[in-house]
């Protein structure tokens, strides 16, 4: 990035700012004093909406960061000799460090799938060695919704996730660090492919969708988040002045501000690749359901491109890149990328 260091571009949704009105909430909460650690109004009225949303036995717990969500979740409904059993390309794989195996002490088992989205058949493989003390015991199906592919799951393949994680005595456990661009893509409300297709634990992000930070791990199943007050305290993640991470979920549901978010870097995903389809020389790889576009384009064409509007590459081995929109993408972006595009190619 020689210029422009402000300039809107396509690498990540994380890389956007906040939302006015979830900043103005961070402001307004700012008043006076409250009690720490969650023991405020902001804290309980957040909590509150979770519970409107997801149902009444979910119960919610706050923390700084997607991968807190995700590890310390999973250390809360695991035991060490379990196993995790994810898809390849989800970010308890490739995007954590490590951490799920150092903080659960379990195995984390994958899965090849094209598109990011694992079934019943893909994982069968590691569905053996139940009872046997050499092996593993596998645990926890994780899925990630929408998929790091920009991919959705049906309520229907949720289901089917779930029953078969169930009928092994295992639990389900959902990232949703995009799940906003997930109920939007789905036209559903967040309940009806969570609590309802019976998925057991979610890490439910905003970040990625106008929030400043903080994520929640919501239990949506009575009893599976017994003693969890104290995991999230070991795994340093109790926020002291918790009100700023509340009071974003409170602006966040308002008037469905999470939903015009998603529904505006839904749209501009499917405007870039409604564009990009003109050029002969590209392929995208990846149905556009969510806020990202995976296209495979000439590697001296996305160098030089990657200078001006800067994104990822996501497969090496064949050229293929990932372009993300965010909440605050404009056509004008958009305009800009392929006259350069055009120029370039």
């Amino acid at each position: 990035m020689e210029s422009g260091v402000n300039k809107r571009v396509f690498a990540s949704d994380n890389n956007a700012g906040i939302h006015p009105d979830i900043l103005q909430e961070i402001r307004s909460s700012n008043s006076g004093h409250v009690v720490g650690y969650g023991s405020d109004v902001y804290t309980e009225k957040a909590k509150e909406i979770f519970r409107s949303e997801f149902g009444p036995e979910a119960e919610t717990f706050f923390v700084f960061t997607g991968t807190a969500a995700n590890v310390l979740s999973l250390s809360a409904i695991t035991r060490s000799w379990n196993s995790v059993v994810t898809a390849s390309t989800a970010h308890l794989e490739q995007d954590e460090c490590g951490a799920p195996e150092k903080f659960t002490g379990c195995k984390v088992l994958t899965v090849d799938t094209s598109d990011g989205k694992i079934t019943v058949d893909l994982i069968g493989r590691h569905m053996h060695g139940f009872d046997f003390e050499h092996h593993s015991q596998p645990g926890v199906i994780s899925i990630t919704q929408s998929t790091e592919m920009g991919t959705v799951y049906t309520v229907e393949e949720i289901r089917k996730l779930s029953e078969f994680a169930h009928s092994k005595g295992m639990l389900l456990h959902m990232d949703g660090a995009r799940i906003a661009n997930a109920a939007v893509s789905l036209n559903l409300p967040f309940r009806a492919f969570t609590t309802d297709a019976g998925v057991d634990v979610l890490s439910f992000g905003g970040t990625k969708n106008g929030m400043m930070f903080g994520e929640t791990i919501l239990f949506l199943r009575p009893g599976l988040s017994d003693g969890f007050k104290y995991i999230r305290k070991q795994g340093m993640q109790l926020a002291s002045k918790m009100r700023y991470i509340s009071a974003q979920y409170i602006a966040y549901f308002k008037d469905e501000l999470w939903k015009s978010c998603a529904s505006h870097s839904n749209s501009m995903a499917k405007i870039l690749a409604e564009r990009i389809a003109n050029f002969r020389e590209l392929t995208i790889t990846q149905p556009v359901q969510s806020n990202g576009v995976f296209v495979i384009m000439p590697h001296d064409v996305a160098e030089r491109m990657r200078k001006h509007y800067f994104f990822y590459p996501w497969d090496e081995n064949r050229s293929e890149y990932r372009l993300m929109a965010s909440w605050d993408t404009t056509e004008e972006d958009i305009d800009g990328f392929i006259k350069l595009l055009e120029k370039e190619l």
